[in-house]
């Protein structure tokens, strides 16, 4: 697995790597006196897991960005989430479990991740924006629809813990996550929050104080009967699934009374949506620049003129609740 993971990082031309370590003990005896910019860590390791090794290096104040290599196993996905609690930069699943000699399918993947994180710790997140409008909310609204990618999970994991258990609307989230990994995310979220998380199953009836994130694998809309519906559609920007086919679906059975959230993540998925619920007379909210892990999407949603308030993410659950609740 190092071996292979290390020929494809050496395949680019920007990027190389300076060592290899087979546990976590090796790892942190290594980089005191050899500094990476970014570390890929399997969660399985001998000795010295990545979890024991990520809580070592916090200990420690290292501060260097890390790709987990997560196994679609129950006990893999569960450990994935404690370690982007734990300030893993995000995770790439193995395709076929710990060993996984087909590895070489995430390449890409691992790769761009690999630039994002760095990136990200260099500061080249482009420009900042500046838009704060306390807005008004003319009529009641009666869901909230939420999008996220890169960096998501934690940013997720702030709002959707941080609000009140009488919120009274339902909260809809698309998370790009692979498949089995939703569940894990869905029933931790539940665990620390006081609304009801729940990994979303088709038919299941939209209800008020309920959070519904979308199983990776599958886009999830909302239709006319107030139900979740699922489909295996074709992806939209290379995900599956799409913040916009929440979004979208959404406008068409809430209209004015819709509340829409952009977070972190890459790429442009989200934008088209926010686009759709402004039109509609909804209310729309980006991720500020200077908390997102990654200024890809709310940078998008916020470039079509759509966007209402840009918040920091701190702030993010206390204006939905203020818009919601009028408080």
């Amino acid at each position: 697995m190092r071996k292979i993971v290390s020929d494809m990082i050496n395949a680019e031309a920007e990027m190389e790597v300076i060592d290899t370590a087979r546990n976590g003990e090796e790892l942190l005896a290594k980089i005191r006196y050899k500094m990476p910019d970014i570390i890929t860590l399997d969660i399985e390791m001998p000795k010295m897991d990545g979890i024991v090794t990520l809580k070592q290096m916090k200990k420690n104040n290292i501060n260097i960005p890390v790709i987990m290599l997560s196994s679609i196993s129950k006990t893999g996905t569960e450990l994935t989430m404690e370690c982007l609690e734990l300030g893993a930069f995000d995770f790439i699943a193995k395709p076929s479990g710990a060993i996984s000699l087909d590895i070489n399918k995430v390449k890409e993947e691992l790769v761009e991740k690999i630039k994002l994180a760095f990136m990200q710790s260099e500061g080249k997140n482009t420009i900042m924006y500046q838009k704060n409008v306390k807005t008004q909310v003319a009529h009641k609204l009666e869901a909230v629809v939420i999008g996220a990618s890169t960096g998501g999970p934690k940013a997720l994991y702030k709002v959707i813990t941080a609000l009140p258990d009488n919120l009274g609307v339902p909260v809809l989230v698309v998370q790009h996550m692979p498949t089995g990994f939703t569940k894990a995310f869905a029933d931790r979220l539940n665990l620390n929050s006081k609304l009801t998380v729940v990994e979303a199953q088709d038919g299941d009836k939209v209800e008020k104080n309920t959070v519904y994130i979308a199983p990776g694998g599958f886009h999830m809309e909302i239709g006319q009967d107030k139900k979740i519906h699922l489909n295996t559609e074709p992806t939209i920007w290379g995900v599956r699934p799409a913040v916009d086919k929440l979004f979208l679906s959404a406008t068409t059975v809430y209209g004015a009374r819709l509340l829409s959230v952009i977070l972190t993540g890459m790429g442009h998925d989200g934008a088209s949506g926010t686009v759709a619920v402004k039109d509609n007379g909804g209310i729309t909210i980006a991720e500020h620049q200077s908390t997102c892990i990654i200024y890809g999407m709310p940078k998008a949603a916020f470039e079509t003129g759509k966007v209402d308030e840009v918040i920091p993410l701190d702030n993010v659950a206390q204006e939905i609740n203020r818009l919601i609740m009028g408080r």
